[in-house]
């Protein structure tokens, strides 16, 4: 299957996960979304764009609210198994996991497939696709570090939220663009988001 799949966990930064959804659609990239519950209490509390349960709901919301194209995004729920993402043999080869929390580090860390979530990330892994995962916690205690090492062996991006500041931030959103930028780097998507180390105006 081509196009992406992305996830949307309950670590704080929904602002990342959201703003990484309307890049991808805006690059012509098809979006697989999943959403967990705790994402959408995360989402309440950051931002002004409700995660419905109900996918045709979800779909509808975030297409109103990215200004994406609907054909670019596939909306699936935590416990659909009959979805393409639970198989190795249609899933996409690309997920990004944004914002992560430190239990679905865990669970994939540990290749457990409890979620459809889990599952695909699984999926991505076995198949020796391209996972990305960004936590957004800290400090890190051993426990998370431990699980960061072990996906990075299995060749998994650990993509932390740190923005960075060498391009002269000005809005919030520049430190948003920053991090979403590393992100489509590391999936091969052309993005213009912000200017690059070394080039004219840094």
């Amino acid at each position: 299957m081509s196009g992406i799949s992305v996830a949307l966990t309950g670590a704080s930064g929904m602002q990342y996960g959201l703003r990484l959804i309307q890049a991808l659609a805006g690059a012509g990239e098809t979006v697989h979304l999943l959403v967990s519950d705790a994402a959408r209490v995360v989402a309440g509390l950051e931002t002004d764009t409700p995660l419905p349960r109900r996918s045709g709901e979800l779909h509808r919301e975030l297409v109103a609210a990215l200004g994406i194209d609907p054909a670019r995004l596939y909306v699936y729920s935590e416990q659909q198994w009959t979805a393409p993402l639970a198989s190795g043999s249609a899933a996409p080869q690309r997920m990004v996991v944004c914002p992560c929390t430190t239990g679905t580090l865990a669970a994939i860390a540990g290749g457990h497939s409890d979620s459809l979530i889990e599952r695909a990330a699984d999926v991505v892994i076995k198949e020796r696709g391209r996972l990305v995962v960004v936590p957004r916690e800290t400090p890190l205690s051993a426990i998370h570090l431990e699980h960061m090492l072990s996906l990075t062996r299995l060749g998994v991006v650990v993509l932390p939220a740190n923005p960075g500041f060498y391009h002269r931030p000005q809005r919030v959103e520049d430190l948003i663009d920053f991090v979403v930028a590393r992100i489509l780097d590391h999936l091969h998507v052309a993005h213009d988001l912000g200017p690059r180390w070394g080039k004219e105006g840094n």
